[in-house]
């Protein structure tokens, strides 16, 4: 297959956004640009949305990007971890693992501040095992089976071993 240039004009949707009251970026772009002129960044805002906690952001960029999740701000052990995790690239693995351990203390952190708060967690429910019990039941079954396994296995591994019975020598045994 040859590739070949095509007037854009001839392409099927070009210019679909041509009409400024189908513009869902007139607010933002006034005076209107054209689709072949480069918008310039000066008259952007510096920010759509003020920073007012703590914001993670990758070493890659010099800044926030405009809109940011602040539903949870890094707290703990977790947060740590986070922070840990920003100081290396997007690219390395310094950045992705420690932030997936970061999830999994945070599921911890959120248990024990549940339990703190007087509230026990419904783990069955929230992880979905009674719809995964009601529509996908042998894999559910095959599920549990092998974390009942793995879980008796590991506490047999730690409390079994080469213990040697303990008897105590007699001192001063005379006949």
């Amino acid at each position: 297959m040859e590739n070949t240039l095509k007037d854009p004009q001839t392409l099927p949707g070009w210019g679909i956004d041509a009409n400024s009251e189908n513009d869902p970026t007139y607010p933002m772009r006034e005076p209107r640009l054209n689709v072949s002129q480069d918008p310039d960044n000066k008259h952007r805002p510096a920010s759509l949305q003020p920073v007012d906690i703590e914001v993670l952001k990758t070493i890659e960029r010099p800044n926030v990007s405009a809109v940011f999740g602040e539903s949870s701000p890094p707290v703990g052990l977790s947060g740590m971890i986070r922070r840990f995790a920003f100081k290396y690239s997007e690219s390395h693995y310094g950045h992705w693992l420690p932030l997936l351990l970061a999830d999994r203390v945070n599921v911890v952190e959120g248990i024990v501040e549940d339990l703190a708060h007087g509230k026990v967690p419904n783990i069955f429910a929230e992880k979905g095992y009674a719809v995964e019990w009601k529509h996908n039941r042998s894999a559910f079954v095959t599920k549990m089976a092998t974390i009942a396994v793995l879980t008796v296995g590991t506490v047999l591994l730690f409390t079994s071993g080469n213990k040697k019975s303990y008897k105590p020598k007699r001192r001063g045994y005379y006949r």
